[in-house]
């Protein structure tokens, strides 16, 4: 799966809203459990009393919300405003709601929180994740407080006690980073090839991939062999697409990263965008998932620990599949009924208990469909195709995996063999796919 990458502009119809501030109402600190799947964090968002899901975006500056997944929210002071952003078209319609209540685990709470509403339903990208996704929160989440991410623990922990946090950071590597449009940029060092180029670059948690990079923004720019033209994602403006390969190396200041997979998006998806001065990319949530990390935009700084998945590979899908979820189905499990009806023979003694009882369940699993299939690649050559019903990988049956999990099943090594079956037009065919990585780095 290619998860899409949102990054948008606001241009709004009347004046801006009122300041958000989350406040932490713990002395010393609250903690948030949260939801990490393809690299992302979903963390639980209460809105004027309904429980939804977002996603944490360092790299959008408002709170979206483009689905409420059949719950109810009363939005107050609602007024009608135009969205722009990465994607093939301009302007898509939507909603401004002012003074809203928005708490965020126990302790953290703003009472006058901006939701901005999507009004057009292509933009939900819940099948894609596996879960319900509500929306996506950024800027305002972080800006008061230091705020630590451990992808291990999958725990977000928010500071509110100086002595507390200053402990905590004496473990960490710190680094500048600079707050414009309201999202976090910092230098690094980008190898193409062999030659180190400084390059300021957004920091993205909303992003799955490793890295970014604007070809038509850095000198003399050329992409590395093998590369493949690629869907990268979908912005709120339309699809966007763009080239797929692998650099040399990405180094923030003493962590390097060797041949890091590395999306650059066609010209057009980014011309609707205003960049900030000599921006070149984006670091993604690959990168940052292999520290522990601490946000401080207070003190414009970045903190980071290396943690157990710092020398995961780069791996990338080389199936060529994107999986979506597609609802749910109702499938029958056997399920044991234990018996202790203990019988007698004709002499009126004991006998071994009777045999165990099955019976059929019939329980709501998700269904999973083919969302595309990359050209050329090893599942096109294998002929599955868009709305393909995936039913089984290597014979186990897909409505009891993640959507996670099934992902992870395309990003092993090459050569790799995976067994698939798939239902079309009522049929079921059995496939095997050979898994070939289509941009392996070359010097």
């Amino acid at each position: 799966m290619k998860f899409l990458k949102i990054i948008f502009l606001f241009f709004f119809l009347g004046a801006f809203s009122q300041e958000a501030a989350f406040k932490i109402t713990n002395p010393k600190k609250t903690v948030i459990p949260f939801q990490l799947i393809n690299n992302l964090v979903f963390v639980p968002v209460n809105i004027n009393g309904a429980d939804l899901t977002f996603l944490l975006d360092s790299g959008v500056n408002e709170t979206i919300l483009f689905s409420l997944d059949q719950k109810e929210v009363n939005f107050n002071e609602v007024e009608k405003i135009k969205f722009s952003g990465l994607g093939e078209s301009l302007d898509i319609e939507g909603l401004k709601s002012e003074n809203n209540t928005v708490n965020i685990g126990h302790d953290y709470k703003d009472d006058h929180h901006t939701v901005f509403i999507i009004l057009d339903e292509s933009i939900n990208f819940s099948s894609h994740v596996g879960i319900p996704v509500n929306g996506i929160i950024g800027y305002h989440f972080f800006k008061d407080h230091p705020i630590e991410i451990n992808y291990s623990t999958q725990k977000i922990t928010i500071f509110n006690n100086e002595k507390i946090y200053n402990r905590k950071q004496k473990k960490f590597t710190k680094f500048p980073i600079t707050i414009e449009g309201n999202k976090p940029y910092m230098m690094a060092d980008v190898e193409i090839t062999t030659i180190k180029t400084p390059s300021k670059l957004l920091i993205d948690l909303g992003n799955s991939d490793a890295v970014w990079l604007f070809p038509k923004l850095i000198e003399n720019f050329q992409y590395n062999r093998p590369n493949i033209d690629d869907y990268l994602g979908r912005g709120f403006n339309g699809d966007i697409f763009g080239k797929r390969s692998r650099i040399h190396a990405l180094y923030l200041g003493k962590f390097a990263f060797q041949q890091p997979l590395t999306a650059m998006p066609e010209e057009y998806s980014i011309q609707n965008l205003k960049l900030v001065p000599n921006r070149k990319g984006s670091i993604g949530s690959d990168i940052l998932r292999r520290f522990t990390v601490i946000f401080n935009y207070p003190d414009q700084k970045i903190l980071l620990k290396k943690n157990k998945h710092f020398d995961d590979p780069f791996q990338f899908n080389s199936s060529g599949l994107d999986i979506q979820q597609d609802g749910m189905t109702w499938e029958k499990d056997l399920v044991m009924i234990e018996t202790k009806k203990n019988s007698r023979n004709d002499e009126g003694k004991p006998i071994s208990d009777s045999p165990e009882k099955f019976r059929y369940n019939f329980v709501l699993k998700p269904k999973f469909t083919v969302a595309g299939c990359r050209k050329d690649s090893p599942c096109f050559v294998a002929g599955i195709r868009k709305n393909d019903q995936l039913i089984s990988i290597n014979k186990k049956t897909v409505g009891d995996m993640s959507m996670q999990r099934i992902n992870d099943y395309f990003k092993e090594d090459d050569g790799k063999k995976i067994y698939l079956e798939i239902e079309r037009n009522d049929q079921i065919l059995n496939i095997i796919l050979t898994l070939e990585d289509p941009i392996p780095y070359q010097k």
